[in-house]
């Protein structure tokens, strides 16, 4: 069974792309070795977009004339409303050749409310969701006053825009926006300007969903200038960011998001462990393990035997209202739009002290402390979805 990987794995987004493919890789290991699939063998194969959107499109047609009946994205969500789209006409022109998206990691909430598609599965927490636990934890930190809300101009940046000041005026209104600023997806090199006016602003929060290089220099950047601020990031686990915060973001650098390697679990630890010593890098995409775990789930359930043929369509039903064990809480996708549900973690960037840090990241002797645990229920949102299904 071949799953095609659409991410960027050449350009300003590529050490992302290549950390995902890796985990991939090498967690289809741990899968086919264990039988996680039963006797069915899971294969990815890397297809380099470019963090583009016309060059995915391009791509998501020679993978469906090579014969590919499931994709996988995950970096950017202007790639992915544009997948799910298109993937949607595809399978309407083809039937019988039906392919399945499995999201693991482009967050933008309409994705599984205006956009849902029956063809889309996300594996991770949609952006309102995040928001939803970081404002929950922002109000009970009375020292916040002033907020500014700093993003990328495409559609998860907007959204975070909008969901933090609807969220905040919920819980905290008292809480002050100082600025809420937009910037050109991977076209910025110097975000001193833009430092310069997060400091002039008086801000002693900053909330922003940057991701990858977009991140890494806003960090770098913050740090050089020496901003006085708190962090609340979407992505400072990934690849680079830990090393352009070194000891500057040390208990100013938090993060939302799922299951991170300093959180209780011996699988996940183990996996943390081994992915360390094959690949010299981190294990911090973790929602590629609940993706391929509910997939392996779901094949086993259907085609027990390895004569038996692995339907896209009748695994799509099977994967509605899936639950596995993720290293130690549950993960359902619900049916209504296919949206993963598990718990949600507020992290602190501290030192490795062999108790509750014990995984530091990019060999900077710092990694991630949970500050606070969040059921599924705390991120819960409601959708809009009105899923059409086949028959």
């Amino acid at each position: 069974m071949r799953i095609a990987v659409i991410d960027p794995l050449s350009g300003p987004f590529a050490p992302v792309g290549l950390n995902t493919l890796n985990t991939f890789k090498f967690l289809a290991q741990r899968a086919n070795a264990e039988n996680w699939a039963g006797h069915h063998q899971i294969v990815f194969d890397a297809f380099d977009n470019k963090a583009a959107v016309q060059e995915s499109l391009s791509l998501l047609k020679t993978i469906a004339d090579k014969g590919y009946r499931f994709v996988t994205q995950g970096t950017g969500s202007a790639v992915g409303l544009a997948l799910i789209d298109a993937i949607n006409k595809h399978n309407q022109r083809n039937p019988g050749k039906e392919i399945i998206f499995l999201n693991h990691g482009s967050i933008d909430p309409e994705m599984t409310n205006s956009k849902c598609s029956f063809w889309h599965f996300r594996f991770d927490a949609n952006s309102d969701m995040k928001m939803e636990v970081l404002t929950s934890f922002l109000a009970n930190d009375k020292t916040v006053k002033h907020v500014y809300l700093f993003g990328q101009n495409y559609s998860h940046g907007q959204q975070v825009s909008r969901a933090a000041k609807a969220y905040l005026a919920r819980k905290r209104p008292d809480i002050k926006i100082v600025g809420d600023d937009l910037h050109p997806i991977g076209n910025v090199k110097d975000f001193s300007p833009y430092i310069s006016k997060i400091k002039a602003s008086g801000a002693d929060t900053v909330i922003t969903g940057n991701w990858g290089a977009d991140l890494s220099l806003l960090i770098k950047s913050a740090r050089e200038h020496k901003l006085d601020a708190n962090f609340y990031t979407y992505y400072a686990s990934s690849s680079g960011v830990p090393t352009a915060m070194g000891d500057a973001g040390l208990n100013k650098v938090k993060l939302v998001g799922y299951w991170h390697p300093n959180n209780p679990s011996k699988i996940g630890s183990a996996l943390a462990t081994a992915y360390k010593e094959q690949y010299k890098d981190d294990f911090s995409s973790s929602s590629t393990y609940v993706m391929l775990a509910s997939l392996s789930k779901a094949i086993k359930l259907i085609a027990p035997a390895q004569t038996d043929s692995i339907d896209p369509v009748r695994i799509a039903f099977t994967l509605e209202n899936m639950t596995i064990d993720f290293f130690g809480s549950p993960a359902t996708i619900r049916r209504a739009d296919h949206q993963i549900q598990l718990s949600l973690y507020i992290s602190n960037w501290a030192k490795v002290n062999g108790k509750d840090v014990q995984f530091d990241q990019e060999d900077t002797g710092l990694g991630w402390q949970t500050l606070q645990r969040f059921t599924s229920e705390a991120a819960n949102q409601t959708n809009t979805c009105q899923m059409q299904r086949p028959n």
